[in-house]
C-alpha cells in the first residue's frame, strides 16, 4: 500500500522526542520540533477529533478552546469555540492565551497555522492517516501536556482493541468495499486514509485504494465498474434507512446483491479512540455478509 509524504514524516519524525522535568519537545507531522518550557496547561484544538484526543490523553482539564462541532465528550461542548476548518478566530485564540495549539494539517488552512506561529504561538500540526496514528497522537499529547501515564494507558487500550479486531477478522475472505464519505458529490477514500486501514482490518478491500487523491470524488459509473460487494458510509445520512434509500434510487443492475452498511460517521471519520466502535460495526457487518453468502 502507498504511503503519503505526511505519513512518512509522522513515522520518522513525530516520535523523535525528549522530555525532562521542566521541558518537552516533540516533532510534529510537518517534521518541525515543538518545544515547551513546561507541560502545556492551556491547550486550544482546531479540529473536533483533536479535542477528543486531548481528553483521551487525560489532559481535558487543560483544554481552553475548541473548534466548531467539537461535541465529544460532553465537556467539550462547554468550551469556547475558536472557528472551524474554513477560518479560525485569531482574536479569540489570543484572548485564551494558549501555550499549545493542536492543528490538523489537511483540515486547517495553512495560512491560519502560519499566522498563529507568526504571533509567537506554539502550534503542533498533526496528520493522522492510519489507525496507529490515533494511539501515537494520544501519547504525543500526553508528552506535551504532562499526562504521560494516562495517555499511555489510553493508547495501549486502543491498540489492544484494534489488534483483537485484526486477529478476528483480518484474515477472513476478502470482500470488495466502497466507502462513501459523502453522497452528492460521491466522495470516497484512497489507500492512504485511515478508513481504508479499517476496511483492511475487517478483511475488506478498498476498491479505490489506488486513487491518487486522499479523498477523491468519483462517479456512479466508476463505483459500478469497481464491482463493490458492500457500500459503507453514513456521513450524508442520519440513519440506516436513509443511507440505503439514497442508493436504492439508482435502479441499476450493478447494485443488485450489494450490501449497504450504515455506520455512525463520528465513529469512523474522526481519528479518535471511538473509531474502534466504527471498526467493530464494519467488521461485524462484513462478517454477516460472508455468512449470508455461504
Amino acid at each position: 500500500m502507498r504511503r503519503s509524504a505526511g505519513y512518512a514524516l509522522s513515522l520518522c519524525c513525530v516520535m523523535a522526542w525528549g522530555q525532562t522535568a521542566h521541558a518537552a519537545e516533540l516533532g510534529d507531522d510537518r517534521g518541525r520540533i515543538v518545544r515547551l518550557a513546561a507541560p502545556a496547561a492551556r491547550i486550544v484544538t482546531l479540529a473536533p477529533h483533536l479535542a477528543e484526543i486531548v481528553f483521551a490523553a487525560g489532559a481535558g482539564e487543560s483544554l481552553v478552546g475548541v473548534a466548531r462541532f467539537s461535541d465529544f465528550p460532553a465537556a467539550a461542548q462547554l468550551l469556547p469555540q475558536v472557528g472551524d476548518a474554513a477560518r479560525v478566530d485569531l482574536e479569540r485564540i489570543l484572548f485564551l492565551r494558549p501555550d499549545l495549539i493542536l492543528a490538523w494539517k489537511s483540515g486547517n488552512q495553512a495560512g491560519d497555522i502560519a499566522r498563529l506561529e507568526q504571533l509567537g504561538l506554539r502550534v503542533f500540526v498533526t496528520e493522522p492517516l492510519r489507525l496507529s496514528d490515533v494511539s501515537r497522537l494520544i501519547r504525543a499529547v500526553g508528552t506535551l501536556a504532562g499526562t504521560g501515564n494516562a495517555a499511555q494507558e489510553a493508547a495501549a487500550a486502543f491498540e489492544g482493541r484494534i489488534a483483537a479486531l485484526r486477529e478476528q477478522f483480518g484474515m477472513r475472505p476478502r470482500l470488495r468495499v466502497f466507502y462513501e464519505i459523502w453522497h452528492r458529490p460521491l466522495l470516497t477514500v484512497n489507500g492512504d486514509h485511515m478508513i481504508s486501514d479499517v476496511i483492511n482490518v475487517c478483511g475488506g478491500v478498498n476498491v479505490f485504494a489506488d486513487a491518487p487523491l486522499l479523498t477523491p470524488s468519483v462517479s456512479l459509473e466508476a463505483v459500478l465498474a469497481a464491482r463493490p460487494e458492500a457500500i459503507i458510509g453514513g456521513g450524508s445520512a442520519v440513519a440506516a434507512q436513509e443511507f440505503v434509500a439514497q442508493w436504492r434510487r439508482y435502479d441499476v443492475a450493478g447494485l443488485k446483491g450489494v450490501a449497504f452498511i450504515h455506520v455512525a460517521p463520528d465513529e469512523i471519520q474522526r481519528a479518535t479512540p471511538r473509531v474502534v466502535e466504527g471498526a467493530k460495526a464494519i467488521c461485524e457487518a462484513l462478517e454477516k455478509l460472508r455468512a449470508n453468502r455461504r
